[in-house]
């Protein structure tokens, strides 16, 4: 067992694994020891979050080049492999909410991290051969949410460390440099596309059948391209972090008190994340049509399927926990009784749902309605659709919106650190009922144009915003968060709020897809409007009216 219990050493100096004297509330306390702990954890964790949201949501970019490099799927099946890592990612959340009390921090951190090396090589090896079949892609997929599970338990983690003065401002950190990952894919894929990195092990370049870009410009069919860099690249960074990750991480044994053995604990995340990689991969089936699975529950079947794969896991969760690990899980499982943690993941839906979600329909959206002319033919009742010689490249922009949206995610956790998380989410909400129902707008008309690239630059500003009201939210809901729950319930609440926001992931590329496939994607961003309305009076009524159950937390 690779650990030690001793109390901390004076003046933030600490040399063992486990930590069981923690404080931070105590002001003393927080700056003699707990701050430089506190702070080198929160270090190690931003660019640990930053690998599983990279290796998680690679899959919008990398769909994009598949296409590009002539893989023979439909653009149905390449919304269906962004979708599959979606579902899987937001269900992987829900037993990593709660591995910090179960696991340790430290011990949830590393593992999490390690696991990405698997989808991160296997699709690498994937993307060598044009003939590798479909279904390969969707286990990657499925394994990739890995990196979706792992900002439950990043959060949860970082949470414990600091007092409720800092949660904004920390977590922010942590989330909004995390989020990073989003843009670090959609830039560094690309980029490390154009050359061959890893020799005989990265295996042979496939020539471009269409038109590519990277940040920079332009690249032609027929140039030589390393699709597989795609997934390879990301060992350069997990490796190191792996290594640092255990070594200068810690647990916390106030907060996760009977974790037992390094081994044990590391055995009961492998327990968990399978459970709920099994009943991810059931609700696909279900879900997706043949040959990849049933299609029983195909179409409007999303809105069962979700709910059957949440409460599927939980249950089993609680079925295969036994002894001390089932009761430390029934304690967790207090907050379902706190009316808070369903007003919450509302308010997390919207945030954080919707910069998730968008960034993974956003590159595939670009394509397909900029990416051809649409010219409706009165003869067929149909609308005729060919390759726009004009077309934007989603490699060259789609970046931007997520960047904008990491980028001010911590603003907007010092924001509402100083003015209070309620009031803060209430102004983005209202900003992003109105900018997604003008977004829907000028996607109707993009799609009924036959110069669609004429609306290009509109498209990306609303988006902009939309991108960077969400950022500020995810801040402001951290906020109420880590002070409308005490130190028991913050861990847990944050996680199952991330996990159910994070089926944005699954839900917009499906729907938004959906909506394209039928020749009107504004229906799409017309509904998300509607939600986030809902969304403005539960705020109001829960933290802003006059006899609020809590006043602007």
């Amino acid at each position: 067992m690779n650990s030690t219990r001793a109390m901390p050493l004076p003046q933030g100096r600490t040399s063992s694994v486990d930590v069981i004297d923690w404080r931070p509330e105590d002001s003393a306390f927080w700056h003699a020891t707990g701050r430089s702990i506190a702070y080198r954890n929160l270090w190690i964790s931003i660019p640990s979050l930053l690998c599983g949201f990279a290796v998680w949501l690679m899959w919008g970019i990398i769909t994009v080049q598949m296409a590009n490099a002539g893989f023979p799927f439909t653009p149905d099946q390449l919304f269906t492999i962004a979708a599959i890592s979606g579902l899987s990612g937001a269900t992987l959340r829900i037993p990593a909410s709660f591995f910090i009390r179960i696991c340790g921090g430290r011990n949830t951190v590393w593992l999490t991290t390690a696991l990405l090396m698997i989808p991160a090589v296997g699709t690498g090896f994937a993307l060598q051969d044009t003939s590798t079949p479909l279904w390969v892609f969707q286990l990657m997929a499925l394994l990739s949410g890995i990196g979706g599970g792992n900002f439950a338990c990043s959060m949860s983690n970082i949470s414990t460390f600091f007092p409720k003065r800092l949660q904004g401002t920390a977590l922010g950190l942590n989330a909004g440099l995390g989020n990073f990952g989003v843009t670090t894919s959609q830039l560094l894929i690309p980029a490390v596309m154009t050359i061959g990195l890893f020799g005989a092990i990265g295996g042979d370049a496939l020539p471009l059948v269409k038109d590519s870009a990277t940040l920079i410009g332009r690249i032609a069919a027929g140039t030589p391209t390393w699709v597989q860099n795609a997934g390879f690249v990301w060992m350069l960074l997990l490796v190191p972090l792996a290594v640092v990750g255990w070594f200068g991480m810690n647990n916390l044994l106030t907060v996760s008190p009977n974790i037992g053995s390094t081994a044990a604990a590391l055995g009961r995340i492998v327990l968990f994340y399978g459970l709920a990689l099994l009943v991810a991969a059931g609700g696909l089936y279900l879900y997706l049509p043949a040959p990849s699975g049933s299609g029983v529950l195909s179409g409007a079947g999303m809105w069962i399927v979700l709910p059957l794969v949440i409460f599927g896991t939980l249950f089993g969760m609680k079925a295969i926990a036994t002894g001390e690990m089932k009761t430390n899980l029934n304690k967790q499982f207090a907050i379902f009784r706190n009316k808070h943690t369903w007003s919450m993941t509302a308010l997390y839906v919207v945030t954080f749902g919707s910069f998730i979600g968008f960034s993974m329909a956003l590159p595939l959206s670009i394509t397909v309605i900029f990416g051809n002319t649409h010219v409706f033919d009165p003869a067929t009742q149909s609308w005729l659709h060919a390759k726009n010689p004009n077309a934007p490249s989603a490699l060259m922009y789609a970046w931007i919106g997520p960047f904008v949206g990491a980028l001010i995610r911590p603003v907007g956790g010092w924001i509402s650190d100083k003015l209070g998380g309620s009031i803060v989410t209430q102004v983005i909400s209202i900003v992003l009922v109105a900018a997604s129902a003008v977004t829907g707008y000028v996607m109707s008309l993009a799609y009924q144009s036959a110069t669609p690239e004429q609306y290009f630059v509109i498209f990306m500003i609303l988006f902009v915003i939309l991108f960077a009201a969400s950022g500020i939210g995810n801040g402001s809901t951290f906020r109420t968060v880590g002070v409308v729950f005490d130190q028991d319930q913050r861990g847990p609440a944050l996680g199952w709020t991330s996990a159910v926001a994070a089926y944005g992931s699954f839900v917009a590329p499906v729907v938004i897809g959906g909506q394209i496939k039928a020749g009107t994607p504004e229906l799409a961003m017309y509904g998300f409007a509607v939600f986030y309305a809902v969304c403005v009076l539960i705020n109001w009524w829960f933290y802003l009216r006059r006899n609020a159950y809590i006043q602007n937390p």
